[in-house]
């Protein structure tokens, strides 16, 4: 394997260009923003790890009047058109503010770190202070802004400002690009301060972004937009370019043809099945497009170990608390669509863009929607769709096996807390006293509380039968070497010097279970499963298990 010079977690443009780092042309998105899709302002909406930062990087490194960028475009696609890189490169003052740091568990921290954010591009903006050209007044609120003690309406109109500051000086209109701007409105819903900060972020961005003479045009990316909330409402010109859109959709991610040249780059092509099932699967417009995040991780993975397994990299950047959340809502009808989800199939659901962060949970609608959005769902193909959709409706699907892990694991966590809070003292009494009737009662009751996945295979039937005992405390073994096979779960009750063995089979069919228990109390018996134990315990009971959906049978050897 050829090893590539990776840019691993890294979103600034220059310095990957400066520095050899492998990088995907994506210099397109600059003329069509200033041919094919011109328009004052243009939000940009696409799930996290998808590269907008560093596409807005990109940007900035393309504009700004203050920089010369043509060593870093040299080569790339944008770079053919030799007008328009005369008429716009370097050529207009930019200011270019990323807010995924503006984040706190109240508000005033998540203000702080507002002030932080501007007052960081002052710093870096010193020079504005020696211009003979800006007011004495004007130097005075830059230089509060600079320090962190403006006032509050001093921060609200601070990019207004900064804009008008920069067109005195420069004599030129500003191009505003701004990064993340959902996310300080994303972190105060979850932690319990929305309309402080909202108030905020819309005086900042509306009066920013609202007939602002000093603004040539903005640039603005975030995961969802809140368009409802009228940030934008009053904004001249304005296009939204989403999942949904056909805009910009080669842009963010890594299309078919990029994986593909990536991949054979790096002498890995014999990767690619891996590299589809895992990270593939995301449908943005007319493309089929790959979490980069993803790809760049395993195939950096790969070249330390080409033995290295796929694994789920985008679980690890953030909590999933967007699922929690939606299984912790769950009704009957949302609980029928998860297993059709998980077991690899499409549900049929409308799609609102326009969502309000406060009411995002307000309805089943928000919540399907907030996960297509955010790239835990993708629209199914259609070849693989046999519904006639109507207006605003989509067929939806997971997109591929990392988000499948997150959305098993995040469930198998969810019913061991689930589980907990049930009263499963009868349950464990059933198991302690050989008594396999209350058993097979208190087991069904307990399944028909979670989501199955794996299409009720084996798998989830184990995972369910783990659960129940490990998060009560109990030691359990699963799947271990045990005899002359693999029993399935073991439960250890140290105190009592008892040990229970239970053996799990899956029925295909309803009236297979009672022919099923007596196969898996069959095969402890053949293979000694509950031998090992008899020194050390003076109690082993066996359990054959069978399972049909969400019944359950359970026979006592």
């Amino acid at each position: 394997m050829r090893h590539l010079k990776l840019p691993l977690g890294m979103s600034d443009f220059e310095e990957i260009k400066q520095n050899g780092y492998y990088y995907i042309d994506k210099s397109g998105l600059i003329s069509d923003l200033l041919v094919r899709k011109a328009a004052k302002v243009t939000l940009i909406t696409r799930p996290r790890r998808f590269g907008k930062t560093l596409g807005m990087s990109m940007l900035a490194h393309f504009f700004d009047i203050e920089k010369n960028s043509r060593a870093l475009f040299e080569g790339l696609e944008i770079s053919k058109q030799k007008e328009l890189c005369v008429q716009w490169m370097n050529q207009y003052p930019v200011i270019f503010l990323t807010f995924k740091k503006v984040d706190g568990l109240n508000f005033k921290s998540a203000y702080e770190m507002l002030e932080a954010t501007i007052a960081e591009f002052c710093q870096r903006h010193s020079f504005l202070m020696e211009s003979e050209k800006i007011a004495k007044e004007q130097k005075e609120v830059f230089q509060r802004l600079k320090e962190c003690r403006a006032s509050g309406t001093e921060l609200k109109n601070s990019l207004e400002f900064l804009a008008r500051m920069m067109q005195i000086h420069y004599g030129k209109q500003v191009i505003l690009l701004l990064d993340e701007y959902d996310v300080p409105i994303a972190k105060a819903s979850s932690n319990g301060y929305y309309k402080e900060m909202l108030e905020v972020m819309k005086a900042m961005l509306g009066s920013s972004l609202k007939d602002n003479p000093s603004v040539k045009f903005a640039v603005i990316t975030g995961c969802l937009k809140v368009a409802k909330e009228s940030i934008f409402t009053g904004t001249n010109n304005f296009v939204s370019d989403s999942i949904l859109s056909f805009g910009f959709s080669e842009y963010f991610g890594f299309t078919q043809k990029e994986t593909e040249k990536l991949l054979l780059d790096a002498d890995a092509a014999e990767y690619a099945l891996a590299v589809r099932k895992w990270y593939d699967g995301y449908h943005f417009g007319n493309y089929d497009i790959y979490c980069p995040w993803d790809v760049l991780n395993y195939l950096h993975d790969l070249q330390d170990n080409p033995q290295a397994k796929p694994a789920s990299y985008w679980k690890n950047t953030s909590d999933n608390a967007i699922i929690r959340s939606f299984i912790d809502y769950a009704g009957s009808n949302i609980t029928r669509k998860m297993e059709t989800l998980l077991s690899g199939g499409y549900i049929v659901q409308q799609i609102e863009e326009n969502l309000i962060y406060d009411y995002l949970h307000s309805s089943e609608e928000n919540l399907w929607s907030v996960l297509y959005l955010t790239g835990y769902l993708t629209t199914a193909q259609k070849e693989g769709c046999k519904e006639n959709l109507k207006d605003g409706e989509y067929a939806l699907q997971i997109p591929n096996a990392e988000v499948m892990e997150i959305f098993e694991s995040t469930i198998k966590k969810w019913f061991d807390d689930t589980a907990k809070l049930e009263n499963r003292q009868k349950l464990f009494n059933a198991v302690w006293n050989g008594n396999d009737e209350l058993l097979t009662d208190e087991m069904t009751r307990l399944l028909r509380t979670t989501i199955s996945y794996h299409d009720y295979g084996e798998d989830f039937y184990h995972a369910f039968l783990a659960g129940i005992f490990a998060g009560a405390g109990y030691p359990v073994e699963s799947n271990k070497e045990h005899g002359e096979g693999r029993s399935d779960v073991i439960v250890y009750n140290p105190r009592e010097a008892k040990v229970a063995v239970f053996e799990a089979k899956y029925a295909k069919k309803l009236c297979d279970m009672d022919k099923a228990c007596d196969m898996a109390l069959l095969q402890i018996n053949e293979r000694m499963y509950a031998e090992e134990f008899a020194d050390d315990y003076d109690e082993i009971l066996c359990y054959g298990i069978s399972f049909f959906r969400k019944r359950c049978r359970v026979r006592k050897r």
